[in-house]
């Protein structure tokens, strides 16, 4: 669309509200542009960034370094170029984002209400690889008090419900892995959170009866959007984009939809996309992702349609890694918001994951992006692999929360309800044999494949999958169980069932970009004034190397736009 009369002029137009989006206009403010407009198409705030779980990864970080860890850029280089695919990302890229990402978490720290917690103990995702660190490469925010967003509280998407205790209290994911696994003192940490926000009276009404104390994404999302509405920069829910604007191959603005009326806006400096992946749209999937595929799996948000992918398609843009995703098993239950991610709890020693032959296809304790990858490889119309099924006995149902069934204390048998088995969601049965042939799985092989697993319990050692063999599958594990963390037997009646899909937490492919955030044609030169970050750009860590490596690089290559949009020098 070409240039004509403008209903609104800024500086700088940012669509999208996740890390992203608000690390861009917040940095562009900070350095000297300060006339920034932020649109978002939901009407609330945060994307999937705020229903995530809120870790960023970035290696050499200062909160790692206050903390004494040992790290440097040779080895974080050389972790991520050992994961990386050949080819995948171009080597500047890596470059750019391990120089910067520092840079931008001191630039938020220092001058915003930006703050972070390392985590000492969560590791890389492949600590095998050489340049891996056991803890301190990735951090979550610090818990916030959503009150100090006034009114706009109501409009802040909140984290998944599965970081909520009840939907409602806010723990961090720190807490979650003692909670989940019930490890010591969660009773004490259980009691403790919802004492605060049970006598936190005055806040129920004004939180929509959350807790006032927030964690994991929305309160990074919240810390961000804090420090923007302290310096009064505006934000546009309900605010599509519909269509970018250029004027000789420059982009100078878009139109947005807004109160029902298309707006045209001009960015004078620059349009900063930012506004996820296409996980909701399921032509897009069919078209790009591997099958089988559904809107249906995906833990992103309702609006992650592609709408910046298609509008930057349309100006000649490259695309890459178009048919990948960030992968992650998911439970879909009846009734709830949004489909569960299935992390920890199929990581817990004393269950299986089979596919319907009653087969095991891949090391369960092994992080939830590589154990999908796995799961691809070896689906097949003669082996499909989704759905698939946890299986898992009494024992270890009394022991650990598994997603909507929580543990038997907490939500007994009697109270699962009817709908669950009925649509094969759950199953029970008093043996492994009936509780196959319930669900449709291969009897024979699943009594074989729990045969093993109890064997391989006693010995501690998965002989088909390694399991429990590198420190990040221990994690997750449970040092109750010896001689390894990640191998219990499953052998107590009843004998139980969870199905899972093929899911994921959005897609990977997009715009491709350059180390200012610019997106590129396929000749490889940059579209004036357009930049793209985010889920809605190719990405740079595409195998996931660490928990938090989507919002690492979505946070450092906004500020690398901010800084090419400002003239900033670092």
């Amino acid at each position: 669309m070409t240039v004509a009369k403008w209903d609104h002029s800024v500086d700088v137009l940012v669509v999208g509200s996740g890390n992203g989006a608000l690390t861009a206009a917040l940095s562009c403010y900070e350095m000297g542009v300060s006339d920034v407009l932020i649109v978002e198409k939901s009407a609330k705030i945060g994307g999937t960034s705020a229903t995530s779980g809120g870790g960023v990864w970035i290696p050499n970080n200062r909160y790692a370094k206050a903390a004494g860890a040992k790290d440097s850029f040779a080895d974080a280089k050389q972790y991520l170029l050992s994961t990386t695919p050949a080819g995948a990302v171009s080597e500047d890229m890596v470059d750019a984002y391990l120089i910067n990402g520092p840079k931008m978490i001191d630039f938020l720290h220092e001058r915003s209400d930006v703050r972070y917690e390392t985590l000492e103990h969560y590791p890389d995702y492949y600590t095998d690889i050489e340049g891996s660190r056991t803890g301190h490469r990735s951090m979550e925010p610090e818990r916030f008090d959503s009150s100090l967003l006034g009114d706009d509280v109501q409009r802040l998407r909140p984290s998944h419900h599965m970081m909520r205790m009840f939907s409602k209290i806010y723990f961090t994911q720190v807490e979650a892995a003692l909670l989940v696994l019930q490890g010591p003192g969660w009773i004490k940490l259980t009691m403790k959170l919802v004492a605060q926000w049970a006598f936190d009276l005055g806040w129920w009404f004004r939180g929509n009866g959350l807790s006032r104390q927030i964690c994991t994404g929305a309160a990074g999302v919240a810390r961000l959007w804090y420090s923007l509405k302290k310096r009064n920069v505006p934000m546009w829910a309900s605010s599509p984009m519909q269509e970018l604007i250029t004027e000789d191959g420059r982009v100078v603005g878009a139109v947005v939809s807004r109160n029902g009326k298309s707006m045209r806006i001009q960015a004078r400096k620059g349009v900063v996309l930012a506004a996820g992946g296409f996980e909701r749209n399921q032509q897009m999937r069919e078209q790009y992702l591997p099958a089988p595929t559904s809107t249906d799996w995906s833990g992103g948000v309702e609006g992650n349609t592609g709408d910046a992918i298609q509008q930057g398609l349309a100006l000649g843009a490259a695309t890459r890694l178009m048919d990948g995703a960030w992968w992650c098993t998911t439970v879909s239950v009846p009734g709830e918001p949004a489909p569960r991610l299935s992390i920890m709890e199929k990581s817990y020693p004393g269950s299986c994951i089979v596919n319907l032959r009653g087969e095991r296809f891949a090391n369960e304790s092994q992080n939830y992006m590589a154990f999908q990858k796995d799961l691809y490889k070896q689906h097949s119309d003669d082996a499909p692999c989704s759905p698939m099924y946890q299986i898992f006995d009494a024992r270890f149902r009394r022991d650990y929360i598994v997603g909507p069934l929580m543990t038997a204390s907490l939500k007994p048998d009697w109270t699962i309800p009817k709908e669950w088995f009925e649509t094969k969601l759950v199953g029970k049965a008093a043996t492994v044999r009936e509780l196959a042939e319930q669900l449709g799985i291969d009897a024979d092989n699943l009594e074989t494949t729990v045969a093993k697993m109890n064997g391989y319990a006693k010995t501690g050692k998965d002989e088909d999958f390694h399991r429990g063999d590198s420190a990040y599958d221990r994690y997750y594990g449970d040092p109750r169980f010896e001689p390894n963390p990640c191998l219990g037997a499953i052998d107590e009646a009843p004998y139980y069932a969870m199905r899972l899909e093929a899911g994921d937490f959005g897609t990977q492919g997009g715009l491709a970009t350059n180390p200012n955030a610019q997106v590129l044609k396929e000749d490889g030169s940059a579209i004036d004034g357009l930049y793209a970050v985010g889920n809605c750009s190719a990405a740079v860590l595409p195998t996931y190397p660490g928990p938090g490596a989507t919002l690492g690089p979505a946070m450092t290559f906004a500020y690398q736009a901010a800084k090419h949009i400002s003239g900033y020098q670092d």
